[in-house]
Protein backbone atom coordinates (compact mmCIF):
# COMPACT_ATOMS: atom_id res chain seq x y z
CA UNK A 1 0.00 0.00 0.00
CA UNK A 2 1.44 3.54 -1.09
CA UNK A 3 1.03 5.95 1.73
CA UNK A 4 0.36 9.34 1.00
CA UNK A 5 2.59 11.89 2.80
CA UNK A 6 -0.41 14.04 4.03
CA UNK A 7 -2.98 13.82 6.71
CA UNK A 8 -2.71 11.17 9.16
CA UNK A 9 0.99 10.00 7.65
CA UNK A 10 2.27 13.61 7.66
CA UNK A 11 4.83 14.27 10.48
CA UNK A 12 5.59 17.67 10.60
CA UNK A 13 9.30 17.48 12.14
CA UNK A 14 10.25 15.07 9.56
CA UNK A 15 9.09 17.17 6.58
CA UNK A 16 11.20 20.22 8.21
CA UNK A 17 14.31 18.20 8.59
CA UNK A 18 14.10 16.83 5.01
CA UNK A 19 13.80 20.72 3.70
CA UNK A 20 16.48 21.66 5.85
CA UNK A 21 18.68 18.77 4.09
CA UNK A 22 17.21 19.83 0.54
CA UNK A 23 18.80 23.29 0.93
CA UNK A 24 21.91 21.78 1.92
CA UNK A 25 22.16 19.98 -1.07
CA UNK A 26 21.27 22.93 -2.70
CA UNK A 27 24.35 24.50 -1.06
CA UNK A 28 27.67 23.13 -1.79
CA UNK A 29 29.79 25.51 0.82
CA UNK A 30 27.40 24.36 3.45
CA UNK A 31 25.13 27.13 5.65
CA UNK A 32 25.68 28.70 8.59
CA UNK A 33 23.16 28.60 11.31
CA UNK A 34 22.03 32.26 10.85
CA UNK A 35 21.52 31.21 7.09
CA UNK A 36 19.54 28.26 8.17
CA UNK A 37 17.07 30.20 10.07
CA UNK A 38 16.34 32.88 7.29
CA UNK A 39 16.17 30.27 4.51
CA UNK A 40 14.23 27.93 5.78
CA UNK A 41 11.87 30.29 7.84
CA UNK A 42 11.88 27.82 11.40
CA UNK A 43 12.01 29.74 14.55
CA UNK A 44 15.48 30.02 15.89
CA UNK A 45 15.34 27.49 18.97
CA UNK A 46 13.62 24.87 16.82
CA UNK A 47 16.02 25.44 13.60
CA UNK A 48 19.02 24.46 16.00
CA UNK A 49 17.16 21.49 17.17
CA UNK A 50 16.85 20.17 13.96
CA UNK A 51 20.81 21.28 12.96
CA UNK A 52 21.63 19.59 16.56
CA UNK A 53 19.48 16.50 16.00
CA UNK A 54 21.09 16.10 12.18
CA UNK A 55 24.80 16.66 13.06
CA UNK A 56 24.13 13.59 15.93
CA UNK A 57 22.69 11.41 13.43
CA UNK A 58 25.43 11.81 10.74
CA UNK A 59 23.60 14.16 8.15
CA UNK A 60 25.49 17.01 9.24
CA UNK A 61 28.92 18.39 9.99
CA UNK A 62 29.89 21.54 11.57
CA UNK A 63 33.31 22.66 10.49
CA UNK A 64 34.50 26.71 10.39
CA UNK A 65 31.33 28.17 11.39
CA UNK A 66 29.39 26.34 8.98
CA UNK A 67 27.51 23.14 8.71
CA UNK A 68 27.77 20.71 5.89
CA UNK A 69 26.70 17.25 4.79
CA UNK A 70 28.24 14.83 6.06
CA UNK A 71 29.24 10.94 5.93
CA UNK A 72 25.67 9.54 5.98
CA UNK A 73 24.09 11.67 3.21
CA UNK A 74 26.91 10.66 0.75
CA UNK A 75 26.46 6.76 1.81
CA UNK A 76 22.55 7.11 1.08
CA UNK A 77 23.95 8.95 -1.96
CA UNK A 78 25.73 6.02 -3.06
CA UNK A 79 23.65 3.32 -2.42
CA UNK A 80 20.98 5.09 -4.83
CA UNK A 81 23.80 5.36 -7.30
CA UNK A 82 24.67 1.80 -7.20
CA UNK A 83 20.64 0.58 -7.07
CA UNK A 84 20.68 3.11 -10.48
CA UNK A 85 23.28 1.59 -11.99
CA UNK A 86 22.42 -1.94 -11.60
CA UNK A 87 19.57 -1.45 -12.54
CA UNK A 88 20.53 0.36 -15.62
CA UNK A 89 23.31 -2.31 -16.70
CA UNK A 90 21.34 -5.30 -15.81
CA UNK A 91 18.36 -4.20 -18.21
CA UNK A 92 19.37 -6.01 -21.33
CA UNK A 93 20.07 -9.47 -19.44
CA UNK A 94 16.86 -9.24 -17.54
CA UNK A 95 14.80 -8.83 -20.64
CA UNK A 96 16.70 -11.53 -22.33
CA UNK A 97 16.18 -13.82 -19.61
CA UNK A 98 12.33 -12.49 -19.79
CA UNK A 99 12.24 -13.38 -23.39
CA UNK A 100 14.06 -16.76 -23.09
CA UNK A 101 12.29 -18.51 -20.26
CA UNK A 102 8.39 -16.40 -20.91
CA UNK A 103 8.32 -16.26 -16.95
CA UNK A 104 8.84 -13.00 -14.68
CA UNK A 105 12.12 -12.10 -13.57
CA UNK A 106 13.11 -10.08 -11.17
CA UNK A 107 16.43 -7.86 -9.57
CA UNK A 108 16.58 -7.56 -5.43
CA UNK A 109 19.49 -6.17 -3.63
CA UNK A 110 19.62 -6.57 0.15
CA UNK A 111 18.79 -4.38 3.06
CA UNK A 112 19.32 -6.06 6.49
CA UNK A 113 17.30 -9.11 7.14
CA UNK A 114 15.57 -8.33 3.47
CA UNK A 115 15.95 -8.36 -0.14
CA UNK A 116 13.88 -5.42 -1.71
CA UNK A 117 12.67 -5.94 -5.40
CA UNK A 118 14.34 -3.12 -7.59
CA UNK A 119 13.55 -4.11 -10.87
CA UNK A 120 11.16 -6.69 -12.14
CA UNK A 121 9.79 -7.72 -15.93
CA UNK A 122 6.61 -9.78 -15.79
CA UNK A 123 5.16 -12.46 -17.62
CA UNK A 124 2.91 -12.26 -20.59
CA UNK A 125 1.32 -15.92 -19.20
CA UNK A 126 -0.82 -15.97 -16.64
CA UNK A 127 -1.07 -16.09 -13.47
CA UNK A 128 0.02 -12.59 -12.37
CA UNK A 129 2.87 -13.00 -9.64
CA UNK A 130 1.75 -10.46 -7.03
CA UNK A 131 5.72 -9.11 -6.55
CA UNK A 132 5.75 -5.58 -7.11
CA UNK A 133 9.23 -3.07 -7.07
CA UNK A 134 10.12 -1.37 -3.82
CA UNK A 135 8.51 -4.39 -1.95
CA UNK A 136 10.88 -6.21 0.65
CA UNK A 137 10.79 -10.26 0.92
CA UNK A 138 12.43 -12.25 3.64
CA UNK A 139 15.73 -13.49 2.95
CA UNK A 140 15.30 -17.00 4.34
CA UNK A 141 12.04 -18.20 2.69
CA UNK A 142 13.08 -16.89 -0.60
CA UNK A 143 15.43 -17.63 -3.51
CA UNK A 144 17.11 -14.28 -4.22
CA UNK A 145 17.05 -14.11 -0.30
CA UNK A 146 19.04 -17.76 0.46
CA UNK A 147 21.57 -16.19 -2.51
CA UNK A 148 22.34 -13.07 -0.70
CA UNK A 149 22.99 -14.96 2.79
CA UNK A 150 24.53 -17.45 1.22
CA UNK A 151 27.25 -15.17 -0.17
CA UNK A 152 28.17 -12.80 2.97
CA UNK A 153 31.15 -13.24 4.81
CA UNK A 154 31.70 -16.06 7.52
CA UNK A 155 31.19 -13.63 10.50
CA UNK A 156 28.67 -11.47 8.30
CA UNK A 157 26.43 -14.41 7.75
CA UNK A 158 26.81 -15.38 11.50
CA UNK A 159 25.49 -12.13 12.49
CA UNK A 160 22.84 -12.67 10.19
CA UNK A 161 21.92 -15.79 11.17
CA UNK A 162 21.63 -15.13 14.66
CA UNK A 163 19.42 -11.89 13.92
CA UNK A 164 16.72 -14.56 11.62
CA UNK A 165 13.86 -16.05 13.28
CA UNK A 166 12.61 -18.39 10.55
CA UNK A 167 8.76 -18.13 10.77
CA UNK A 168 6.29 -20.71 8.38
CA UNK A 169 5.02 -18.73 5.45
CA UNK A 170 4.21 -21.84 3.94
CA UNK A 171 3.58 -25.78 4.99
CA UNK A 172 7.37 -25.71 2.74
CA UNK A 173 9.72 -22.77 4.85
CA UNK A 174 12.78 -23.79 6.27
CA UNK A 175 11.80 -23.05 9.89
CA UNK A 176 15.38 -24.31 11.75
CA UNK A 177 18.38 -22.27 11.32
CA UNK A 178 20.46 -25.18 11.35
CA UNK A 179 18.28 -27.09 8.01
CA UNK A 180 19.21 -23.12 7.05
CA UNK A 181 22.65 -23.25 7.25
CA UNK A 182 22.70 -26.57 5.08
CA UNK A 183 20.73 -25.78 2.74
CA UNK A 184 23.16 -22.31 2.30
CA UNK A 185 26.32 -24.88 2.50
CA UNK A 186 24.26 -26.25 -0.88
CA UNK A 187 23.66 -22.89 -2.56
CA UNK A 188 27.26 -22.33 -2.27
CA UNK A 189 28.28 -25.44 -3.81
CA UNK A 190 26.27 -24.92 -6.80
CA UNK A 191 25.62 -21.45 -7.38
CA UNK A 192 22.12 -20.91 -7.32
CA UNK A 193 18.77 -21.43 -4.76
CA UNK A 194 15.41 -22.55 -5.74
CA UNK A 195 12.61 -21.59 -3.57
CA UNK A 196 9.70 -24.73 -3.51
CA UNK A 197 6.83 -22.32 -2.34
CA UNK A 198 8.78 -21.58 0.56
CA UNK A 199 7.65 -17.93 0.32
CA UNK A 200 4.64 -17.87 -1.80
CA UNK A 201 2.17 -21.41 -2.17
CA UNK A 202 1.83 -22.10 -5.87
CA UNK A 203 4.74 -20.25 -6.97
CA UNK A 204 8.46 -21.44 -7.55
CA UNK A 205 11.77 -19.48 -7.98
CA UNK A 206 15.80 -20.06 -8.94
CA UNK A 207 17.66 -17.03 -8.57
CA UNK A 208 21.57 -17.00 -8.80
CA UNK A 209 23.80 -14.11 -7.48
CA UNK A 210 25.67 -10.85 -8.86
CA UNK A 211 28.81 -9.79 -7.48
CA UNK A 212 30.33 -5.87 -7.54
CA UNK A 213 33.22 -4.66 -8.21
CA UNK A 214 34.95 -5.62 -5.20
CA UNK A 215 33.93 -9.11 -5.34
CA UNK A 216 30.68 -8.76 -2.57
CA UNK A 217 26.97 -10.47 -3.43
CA UNK A 218 24.66 -7.57 -2.58
CA UNK A 219 22.68 -8.30 -5.36
CA UNK A 220 20.77 -10.93 -7.31
CA UNK A 221 18.36 -12.33 -9.78
CA UNK A 222 15.36 -14.68 -10.59
CA UNK A 223 12.95 -15.82 -12.32
CA UNK A 224 9.63 -16.84 -11.24
CA UNK A 225 6.76 -18.57 -12.05
CA UNK A 226 3.66 -21.06 -11.08
CA UNK A 227 4.69 -24.69 -9.60
CA UNK A 228 2.86 -26.07 -12.24
CA UNK A 229 5.06 -24.29 -14.91
CA UNK A 230 8.29 -25.15 -12.81
CA UNK A 231 9.02 -28.48 -11.90
CA UNK A 232 12.40 -29.22 -9.86
CA UNK A 233 13.62 -30.11 -13.52
CA UNK A 234 12.62 -27.42 -15.24
CA UNK A 235 14.43 -25.50 -12.20
CA UNK A 236 17.40 -27.04 -13.12
CA UNK A 237 17.85 -26.30 -16.26
CA UNK A 238 16.73 -22.46 -15.95
CA UNK A 239 19.58 -22.62 -13.50
CA UNK A 240 22.75 -22.28 -15.81
CA UNK A 241 20.88 -19.57 -17.68
CA UNK A 242 19.83 -17.27 -14.68
CA UNK A 243 23.66 -18.31 -13.46
CA UNK A 244 25.15 -17.12 -16.73
CA UNK A 245 23.03 -13.91 -16.61
CA UNK A 246 24.44 -13.01 -13.35
CA UNK A 247 28.02 -13.31 -14.30
CA UNK A 248 27.49 -10.81 -17.42
CA UNK A 249 26.16 -8.47 -15.29
CA UNK A 250 28.31 -8.75 -12.36
CA UNK A 251 30.94 -8.51 -15.53
CA UNK A 252 29.04 -5.21 -16.55
CA UNK A 253 29.59 -4.10 -12.87
CA UNK A 254 33.35 -4.31 -12.73
CA UNK A 255 33.99 -7.52 -11.75
CA UNK A 256 36.98 -8.83 -12.74
CA UNK A 257 37.99 -11.85 -10.49
CA UNK A 258 37.06 -15.75 -10.80
CA UNK A 259 33.37 -16.89 -10.13
CA UNK A 260 33.79 -18.40 -6.91
CA UNK A 261 35.24 -22.08 -6.59
CA UNK A 262 33.03 -23.29 -4.88
CA UNK A 263 30.12 -23.58 -7.69
CA UNK A 264 29.32 -25.12 -10.51
CA UNK A 265 29.00 -22.70 -13.17
CA UNK A 266 27.33 -25.85 -15.40
CA UNK A 267 25.37 -27.64 -13.45
CA UNK A 268 26.10 -31.84 -14.29
CA UNK A 269 29.38 -30.58 -16.01
CA UNK A 270 26.95 -29.68 -18.93
CA UNK A 271 27.28 -26.46 -20.70
CA UNK A 272 24.37 -24.39 -21.30
CA UNK A 273 24.95 -23.85 -25.15
CA UNK A 274 24.09 -27.78 -25.14
CA UNK A 275 20.69 -28.08 -23.89
CA UNK A 276 18.04 -27.66 -26.76
CA UNK A 277 15.40 -26.68 -24.67
CA UNK A 278 17.15 -24.18 -22.22
CA UNK A 279 19.53 -22.61 -24.86
CA UNK A 280 20.91 -19.12 -23.62
CA UNK A 281 20.67 -16.08 -25.12
CA UNK A 282 23.89 -15.92 -27.72
CA UNK A 283 25.61 -12.84 -25.41
CA UNK A 284 24.51 -14.70 -22.43
CA UNK A 285 26.58 -17.77 -22.96
CA UNK A 286 29.73 -15.47 -25.06
CA UNK A 287 32.85 -16.82 -23.23
CA UNK A 288 33.60 -14.54 -20.29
Amino acid sequence: MKLSPTGAYSIDAVQRCLHLLRLFGQSPGGLRASEVIKVSGLPTSTAYRFLANLETAGFLVFSADRYHLDIACFSMEQSVLSHLDIRRLSQPYLKALNEHTKETVHLLVRQGQSAVYIEKLESLQLPVTVSRIGISVPLYCTAAGKVLLAYLRTEDLARALRQIEPRCRTTHTITSVPELQKHLERIRKCGYSFDLEENELHVRCVAAPIWDHAGAVNASLSVSGPSKRMPVSRLRELASVVQEAGIRISRELGYQGPVDPQRSLNPQNRSPTTRDSQRAPAYLTAKL
